[in-house]
């Protein structure tokens, strides 16, 4: 079963810029929270700004979205490829049997 590329990318999307966007808000009121997680993106992202204020709050949430959503385009992408490399796969062997 094919995954719908689309679907996938909107889905991760969300799921990633909404945890940023949680993690965030909570730390807006209590700065302890999540400084660890802040700190981790802050290393892998190099724009990522996780300071009290909340314009950066929603820059960094625009970043999740995007960045969640070309990991889920990419990850359906290669998942639908190898599933078709499998059925090519699979119709060679059950030829040459």
């Amino acid at each position: 079963m094919r995954l719908s590329i689309r679907g996938v990318a909107i889905a991760s999307g969300l799921l990633l810029g909404c945890a940023i966007l949680l993690v965030q808000l909570i730390n807006l009121a209590d700065p302890a929270y999540g400084a660890n997680l802040l700190a981790l993106l802050r290393s892998v992202y190099p724009w990522f700004h996780s300071t009290q204020h909340i314009t950066s709050v929603m820059v960094d949430t625009a970043y999740g979205l995007l960045d969640g959503a070309i990991a889920g385009a990419l990850f359906a992408w290669i998942y639908n490829m190898m599933l078709e490399l499998s059925s090519v796969e699979h119709v060679f062997k059950r030829r040459h049997s």
